[in-house]
């Protein structure tokens, strides 16, 4: 074969197929390690379902407490000022009532009292000045931060979990844990619209299926710029 006859080597779409096959690539180890991570999530969260419930004050030195069941004292709770968080629960658009809770030598924590339905104009009343202590149940749990797509709050109604700003808006001084206790049981038992419930710790898990997309359709790159060199130079 002379030089002339010889086909051009295919800079441009050898040059497009490592990128893309880079790409690809990337994103399926990327999957592959949100797949361990889901899983060390999973277990970590059964692991600590499986433990009985201790005070809020033995938890928050832990190094990790998320996923743990609290028992957490908290006076004037069920009268307690509250910011309200737009959210879907089980499918029921509404409301969580998120109130503030002084922990000895802790800081304060947020406590999440439960869910209200949108349709329901019922509110716990609020009453600065109550001072009795109230014990309910709860999960520990380190909510995720608002995005940047994430509405700013309108006055005490949050579009996302924002410790700092919904602490702010609850006259908190002081630091403020990372950390939300969701009530499993009511400070509130009068009042049956509020209903305490936790965000589940079943976790979807599809990271394995996107990580194998992924690599599949590298593999299927592969196979589609050899064949279109075997037949290049074929051809010619």
């Amino acid at each position: 074969m002379t030089d002339a006859a010889r086909p051009r080597f295919p800079l441009l779409l050898t040059v497009v197929a490592a990128l893309a096959l880079a790409l690809l690539l990337t994103l399926g180890v990327w999957q592959a390690q949100r797949l361990q991570w889901k899983l060390d999530l999973i277990a970590r969260s059964e692991a600590a379902a499986r433990q009985a419930p201790v005070p809020l004050e033995a938890l928050l030195p832990l190094k990790d407490p998320e996923f743990r069941q609290a028992i957490v004292t908290c006076r004037g709770l069920n009268t307690a000022p509250f910011v309200e968080l737009q959210t879907i629960d089980d499918g029921d658009a509404g409301v969580r009532l998120i109130s503030a809770c002084p922990i000895e030598g802790r800081g304060t924590v947020l406590i999440d009292r439960g869910f209200v339905p949108a349709e329901v104009a019922d509110r716990p009343a609020v009453r600065a000045d109550a001072a009795m202590p109230v014990v309910i149940a709860g999960v520990v749990r380190r909510p995720s931060p608002p995005n940047a797509l994430t509405p700013p709050p309108s006055g005490k109604l949050f579009y996302g979990r924002d410790q700092t700003a919904m602490a702010e808006a609850l006259g908190v001084t002081g630091p403020v844990s990372p950390y939300t206790v969701y009530a499993t049981t009511s400070a509130n038992p009068e009042l049956t619209v509020l209903r305490p419930v936790s965000p589940p710790a079943a976790f979807s898990n599809n990271h394995l299926g996107y990580a194998l997309t992924w690599f599949g359709l590298a593999a299927a790159l592969v196979g589609f710029y050899a064949a279109v060199m075997v037949r290049r130079y074929r051809s010619s």
